[in-house]
């Protein structure tokens, strides 16, 4: 019977042939312990000399790092392993041998690991990180199918920028200006007037010089908008689609957070509710934990996200941030028109800000307003202005980019483990 590794477990005590490659492998005089995978996990096989003709037991012996081969033999239950079964090998196929694999057991540099990410993919720890991701997406698919969104789809070649023209990649579209998209947030909301709750998953552009773990140049992100919902309520979603993603990696990644070594009770900790402070408050405790030259309108640095989440034991939300630091289209609080309806969505453990969201603008006149305030006059925006401008509503959203959320979950301290192939500043290969 052929199957994968992940479906060992509906045949136990039977003779199955899977295909696979050799992570690793150790041997004394009379049984090979082969660590084999297949792209769904990983299993040990062990080769016994006395069970197994001359032939096979040279060939596990010999074996190579990342041959291919097919391998039958019986599975059985092993309590020792994280896994919790191995195979007892009878036959070895081998389909290609691999010669010198660069990337061995020992210890390598990071541009190493990086030059060789094609193949650094295939560690277990690197396995272990993409399935986490994968769970994130599989479980945000679901999440927003059930709260009734609809996925739409933003395009990734604009002609206007979302928060402005300094951190984006300029291209020709024939003979117009082109950008790449550094958010789909203005075309989901105008795709929430037709649809009303709606949300987008796909790349992002940021032309940012930063080499800090937390950013990427390409990355990926999640965002909602939704017609008739306001700030309040949307904090609400965002802490239960957050909550969510937590649970199901708990859920359904025992097996990669144990190999990753992830601290599990603090994931479990990420539930709903999640704390909330107003920016003003946050500026308070920062100048309480020493950070004395924070002013009132600066924008915060990780070192400052960092000491607040430090202040909590879950994630937190910073509201309510001066209305010069943030996008032209968040709302202004009508008590309050200095600071806008938005929240920065900050994870524990340093990993930052996770979510930025706010209330959107409905005001037709106060949107004019900022498109000249912001220099936004032509013909780019105007599709973006008539949206006030038949039958507005007022409506909000928010973007969870990916990587960080990986990174934070998975408990690696880089983002460029949490994608397979990173772009960073000085890095396009491979």
């Amino acid at each position: 019977m052929k199957t994968t590794i992940n479906q060992v477990d509906k045949y136990l005590d039977q003779e199955v042939r899977i295909g696979a490659w050799l992570a690793n492998k150790r041997s004394s005089g009379k049984i090979a312990f082969l660590q084999l995978r297949d792209g769904t996990g990983f299993i040990q096989g062990v080769v016994v000399k006395s069970d197994v003709d001359e032939e096979t037991f040279t060939k596990a012996k010999a074996l190579t790092q990342e041959t291919s081969v097919y391998v039958t033999g019986t599975i059985v239950e092993d309590t020792r392993s994280p896994f919790g079964y191995e195979m007892q090998v009878k036959q070895l196929d081998i389909i290609d041998e691999s010669v010198d694999f660069p990337i061995t057991p020992k210890e390598h540099g990071t541009e190493f690991l990086m030059d060789h990410r094609h193949l650094w993919l295939r560690s277990k720890r690197q396995h272990a990180v993409m399935k986490i991701r994968n769970e994130i997406i599989r479980a945000t698919y679901q999440f927003f199918s059930d709260e009734g969104f609809i996925k739409i789809d933003p395009p990734i070649l604009t002609g206007s920028a979302a928060e402005g023209t300094t951190e984006l990649f300029h291209t020709k579209y024939f003979d117009e200006e082109a950008y790449l998209s550094q958010s789909g947030q203005l075309y989901m909301e105008a795709a929430a007037m037709a649809f009303g709750k709606v949300f987008s998953f796909g790349p992002t552009f940021r032309a940012e010089k930063s080499k800090t773990r937390r950013h990427l140049i390409e990355f990926w992100m999640i965002e909602p908008e939704m017609a008739f919902v306001e700030h309040e309520e949307s904090l609400v979603i965002q802490e239960n689609y957050v909550s969510y993603l937590a649970q199901s990696v708990l859920k359904n990644c025992s097996l990669e957070l144990n190999t990753l070594d992830r601290d599990i009770d603090k994931l479990a900790n990420v539930t709903a509710p999640f704390p909330r402070i107003t920016y003003d408050q946050a500026i308070d405790l920062l100048k309480e934990k020493g950070f004395n030259d924070i002013q009132w309108g600066e924008d915060f640095g990780a070192p400052h996200e960092t000491a607040i989440a430090e202040s909590f034991d879950k994630p937190v939300f910073i509201t309510h941030y001066p209305a010069n630091i943030k996008a032209f289209y968040m709302k202004p609080d009508p008590k309050r028109p200095e600071v806008v309806l938005c929240a920065d969505l900050i994870a524990p453990e340093g990993y930052g800000e996770i979510i930025g969201g706010s209330q959107r603008i409905d005001d037709l006149a106060l949107m004019k307003q900022r498109y000249q305030e912001h220099g936004l006059a032509g013909d780019a925006y105007q599709w973006y202005l008539e949206l006030r401008q038949y039958g507005s509503v007022p409506h909000s959203g928010f973007g969870l980019g990916l990587e960080r959320t990986v990174a934070w979950f998975a408990g690696v301290e880089h983002v460029r483990e949490t994608i397979p192939f990173p772009r960073l500043l000085n890095r396009l290969y491979p």
